[in-house]
């Protein structure tokens, strides 16, 4: 027994001798020089890099030309065997010398290539040329011829043949994979030793797995060992050598055809590294993966944040990738607008790491309208559109209100007022100046805690359909008068009660009574495209050739803002652009300096919210109104009738008068100021 045993060791020992000879791998052409070089070469050799050698070897003595073996692995491309070149020249043969040829030629197939190599600069020494070249491809067994001159030619010529000899097998070993392990068993056949290991299969190289589970491990002939793995991966191989250094390698790759390697366990081996920013309106990540992988990523958003919860493809929006890099522009960053990585068959969602948002939004029911607050960090432009649930989804239903927080302004609330036609009706709101935006879906709490002010306001309403329907006749217009003449309706907002109330006037003026009604909260979309101050000036020349009325809703709040107004203008402090009162007020001081008197225009106020104190006095001349008790004549003034007969008078007052009452008893916001832009 024992002398089969030493005589297969002896022929391992053999083969390892033998191995022993093969050169180190080669991944790229290149030239290594002691010397500052530039290299060329014809078209059988594809350009070589030309450098200094990181580690100078032991240099030869000149002159000299050594030719060895060694292996070409070029990206893509199955390694083959090649031919190594190193040479020396001496430093008296190198006066004007500019350069080198080497000239190949392989005997068996009469395959010839040559490369030159130039100094760059002339040295100021007399140093010999110490340099290699790796290296020539070269089949299996033949002869290559090479040949060396100098340029220009000194008559110095140095030739050397070399046979490439073959390349050995590599070792040779089975696999087998048990999942439930989450390991590869590897068996080693009867024969020598091998070093054994789990590697990740890159463009060049086969990389280590990470600790825990990187093992390299001897393997003695007739064993097996079980290497553990962390993620089953397409690129997962099983790599083989012999214990020697540079000896041939085997390897193996068994699952880039297996469907389970492109499963979840795939996206968990990715690291996603998020580099969205909301300031930037720029979704981007960069992945970290074990696999070269370049997925595909597209936009999808999600209904809720819950992982599980579905994700919902946005259309035309791929993003684009470098270097493993993707990036998207114009995208409203939100953690649930989330990147779908796509790779094969399989896919993966990826949303922002950062949960925090640039803004937020919250709606509230105030009467027959729905209050929403935007709150922004950036400047920005949103939009929104009521919407009725029908079966899960819900539509954007005409027209569109905006808002927009100017570049340049300091972040802030925003506010925008709906009117709801249909009880339990949401709102979407979404950013309006980006490509990408989620739509956001509010449905307001209609709690007890809201009834009191929407008693009121729809008993306002019912009021005055009711006062509308039963003293029609009174303000009936006259034969042939145009039947809704239009009303431009101006405020401010001093409170949330305040704006409940303008918002239902309007909307029982609009209904009952048939008057065009402009409210700036009703077209948000239309100020928002042309600006406050032209919006303002086209809607007072519509209403004025059109003998229509403007209607000054005034309050306490209005007091300070005229106040604040007309200070700023005995200062020449510019106005601000985007304040509808403060321009209202200079477009009615205009009025009054070249008319005497505001024609056209119409004050009136609350009882409950404000006093006839609180009107300043340069307003007093104009047409003053006091809510709830003398609404029948505003109401004639609006339609340009006579008053309306006293027995509906009388009823309007009392019955106003005691909705109000009832409305404060049931807990009304009290008037404050809601820390908004004035005129909004």
């Amino acid at each position: 027994m024992e002398r089969p045993v030493l005589l297969a060791a002896a022929a391992a020992l053999l083969l390892l001798l033998l191995l022993a000879g093969a050169g180190a791998a080669v991944t790229r052409l290149r030239v290594s020089a002691n010397f500052e070089c530039r290299a060329t070469a014809d078209s059988t050799l594809s350009r070589p890099r030309c450098r200094r050698p990181a580690r100078a070897g032991p240099p030869l003595k000149p002159p000299a030309l050594a030719l060895s073996r060694a292996r070409l692995c070029l990206p893509g491309q199955p390694c083959q065997p090649c031919l190594r070149v190193r040479l020396a020249l001496p430093s008296a043969e190198l006066g004007g010398v500019r350069g080198l040829q080497l000239n190949f030629l392989e005997l068996g197939s009469n395959r010839a290539g040559w490369l030159q190599v130039w100094r760059r600069y002339r040295a100021p020494g007399s140093s010999s040329w110490q340099v290699q070249f790796d290296c020539f491809p070269a089949e299996s067994g033949q002869h290559v011829l090479v040949s060396l001159r100098t340029i220009p030619d000194r008559g110095l010529a140095i030739s050397r043949s070399h046979l490439v000899a073959a390349e050995p097998p590599g070792p040779v070993f089975t696999h087998t994979w048990v999942p439930e392990a989450r390991a590869i068993e590897v068996r080693v056949p009867e024969g020598p030793a091998l070093m054994v290991r789990l590697c990740h299969q890159l463009a060049l190289e086969c990389e280590e797995l990470p600790r825990p589970f990187h093992q390299q491990v001897l393997v003695p002939g007739g064993h097996r060992v079980s290497l553990l793995y962390e993620f089953l991966v397409p690129c997962l191989c099983i790599e083989a050598s012999y214990p020697h250094h540079d000896s041939p390698r085997s390897k193996h790759c068994p699952f880039r055809d297996q469907p389970a390697a492109y499963g979840p366990e795939l996206w968990s081996s990715v690291c996603f590294h998020d580099y969205s920013a909301s300031s930037k309106d720029q979704m981007a990540m960069v992945l970290s993966a074990s696999c070269p992988l370049r997925p595909r990523a597209t936009l999808c958003w999600r209904e809720a944040a819950a992982e599980t919860a579905p994700c919902h493809d946005v259309p035309n929006s791929t993003a684009s990738e470098e270097e493993q890099a993707y990036t998207l522009d114009k995208v409203d960053v939100h953690p649930q607008l989330c990147f779908r990585f796509s790779y094969g068959n399989s896919s993966h969602v990826e949303c922002p790491h950062r949960p925090e948002t640039a803004w937020n939004v919250s709606v509230s029911a105030q009467g027959l309208q729905l209050h929403l607050r935007l709150t922004s960090s950036i400047p920005a432009a949103f939009s929104a559109a009521l919407c009725q649930r029908r079966g899960g989804q819900c539509e954007p239903e005409a027209p569109l209100y905006t808002v927009t927080q100017p570049e340049g302004s300091a972040p802030g609330e925003l506010a925008l007022l709906l009117p709801v036609q249909v009880l339990g009706s949401c709102v979407l709101v979404w950013r309006s100046d980006v490509r990408f935006a989620r739509k956001q879906l509010l449905c307001p709490d209609v709690s007890r805690r809201h009834f009191g002010l929407l008693g009121l306001v729809l008993a306002l309403g019912l009021v005055v359909t009711v006062l509308l329907l039963n003293c029609r006749g009174a303000w009936r217009p006259a034969a042939g008068a145009p039947g809704g003449r239009p009303v431009l309706l101006l405020y401010s907002p001093d409170s949330e009660e305040h704006l409940g109330l303008v918002c239902a006037l309007a909307e029982r003026l609009r209904a009952g009574l048939g008057c065009d009604v402009r409210l700036d909260l009703w077209e948000a979309g239309g100020v928002g495209r042309a600006g406050v101050l032209p919006w303002l000036y086209a809607q007072r020349g519509h209403v004025g050739r059109q003998r229509g009325t403007v209607l000054l809703l005034w309050s306490r709040g209005s007091t300070r803002l005229f106040r604040r107004w007309r200070v700023g203008v005995a200062d020449g402090t510019p106005g601000d652009a985007h304040d509808i009162f403060g321009a209202a007020m200079a477009c009615l001081h205009g009025e009054l300096g070249a008319a005497g008197c505001g024609s056209g225009w119409v004050l009136a106020y609350f009882s409950r919210l404000c006093s006839p104190r609180d009107v300043p006095r340069p307003l007093r001349p104009l047409p003053t109104y006091r809510l709830p008790r003398q609404l029948p004549g505003l109401l004639g003034a609006l339609r340009g009738s006579p008053p309306a007969p006293r027995r509906c008078r009388g009823r309007a007052e009392g019955l106003l008068h005691r909705l109000l009452e009832v409305g404060a008893g049931e807990g009304g916001p009290s008037p404050r100021p809601p820390g908004m832009a004035a005129g909004t």
